[in-house]
């Protein structure tokens, strides 16, 4: 079983170090700095990495800059714009800064 899942889209981005952020909604807000969550594909839970918990912050969607952006791998309006697809009416999330754990 994994801790956390990504959209399938993300999976190449975090496995070459360009997604090192995860924006989430309260209900995954739960994580600590230095937990390791073994990673899965939202689409079918199927796991493909390990990453360790480096910070857990929150914020809201109009705080969110291009600095997240660029650790998302994607432009600041996508973000906003992907955010609002996955969290539709939500205001506050947890950013989750996260580095991939070699094998």
């Amino acid at each position: 079983m994994n801790d956390i899942t990504f959209y399938q889209r993300f999976e190449a981005d975090i496995l070459a170090g360009r997604k090192t952020i995860t924006i989430r909604d309260k209900s995954e807000s739960h994580f600590k700095v230095g937990d390791i969550l073994r990673v899965g594909r939202f689409e079918n839970d199927q796991y493909f990495c390990t990453i360790e918990v480096l910070r857990v912050s929150p914020i809201t969607l109009d705080d969110l800059t291009e600095q997240h952006a660029k650790q998302e791998n994607m432009g600041l309006e996508e973000l906003k714009e992907v955010i609002r697809g996955i969290y539709p009416n939500k205001k506050l999330f947890s950013v989750i800064k996260f580095r991939l754990m070699l094998n």
